[in-house]
């Protein structure tokens, strides 16, 4: 696992990207039950369901941490991640 002084900016970056793919899938699923025939859900199981891919959202950044740039949840290599070059 990564030290732990890269470990705040490790939960941010997870927390961040579980909380915006919450909103997205949430949104979504609002969007596509009140614009569709496809799927009737109600806010609330709209909301239930938008869980599922925020806790994959968990998995995937803490497998990231594992494997990609070390601090991030990013799955790209440091010298692949664009977010790594400093630009002068």
């Amino acid at each position: 696992m990564a030290p732990t002084s890269r470990t705040p900016k490790l939960l941010a970056d997870i927390g961040e990207r579980t909380v915006l793919t919450y909103i997205e899938a949430f949104l979504g699923l609002l969007l596509a039950s009140g614009t569709t025939n496809v799927v009737t859900l109600s806010a609330l199981e709209s909301a239930a369901i938008a869980a599922i891919p925020a806790g994959l959202a968990v998995l995937k950044g803490a497998v990231g941490s594992l494997f990609g740039r070390p601090g991030t949840a990013s799955w790209l290599p440091a010298k692949t991640d664009p977010a790594s070059i400093t630009i002068r």
